[in-house]
């Protein structure tokens, strides 16, 4: 199972650090984001939780439309200018980023497109992520009221 494969790299990079790409990064948190995440940390290897409701979906079509795609997904797909990684704290370990990857193909995704998504070990420089554990920082500190209540949207009481 080739996109089990720990060994093969992700790297843009020449010998020389040379960067070859120039991409846009996108860059989603996999706990929260993208598996419900409502059980907590159980571990690297532990996903129990379901998908968040269009995680799937929205994997598929930004690939489709904004990454570098092979041949059997889409002849016809441009070059895309964007790369997608997805990032956990279970992602330094490699069975933490193999766990990734057979929940995401268990709960619906196409196997195809591990062959487009990056499982980094470190957390990428993005130009956009989207994390549920998060401030957009605007410029401007926010109040230390606004740090010590935050609360991510699948623990807040609606």
């Amino acid at each position: 199972m080739s996109w089990l494969n720990e060994d093969s790299t992700d790297s843009t990079s020449t010998s020389t650090g040379e960067d070859l790409t120039m991409k846009k990064v996108l860059c989603l948190d996999f706990d929260g984001v993208l598996n419900r995440y409502d059980s907590g940390w159980q571990g690297p290897r532990t996903i129990s939780d379901p998908p968040v409701d269009g995680a799937i979906a929205f994997i598929e079509e930004f690939a489709l439309e904004h990454c570098d795609v092979p041949d059997e997904l889409c002849a016809m797909a441009p070059r895309g200018a964007w790369e997608l990684h997805i990032y956990s704290s279970r992602s330094h370990y490699w069975f933490g980023r193999r766990a990734m990857k057979k929940w995401l193909v268990s709960v619906g995704l196409r196997r195809c497109f591990l062959e487009v998504i990056k499982f980094p070990n470190y957390k990428p420089p993005a130009t956009v992520s989207i994390d549920d554990r998060a401030l957009t920082f605007r410029g401007k500190f926010p109040d230390f009221t606004t740090i010590t209540t935050f609360i991510p949207w699948n623990k807040a009481k609606t």
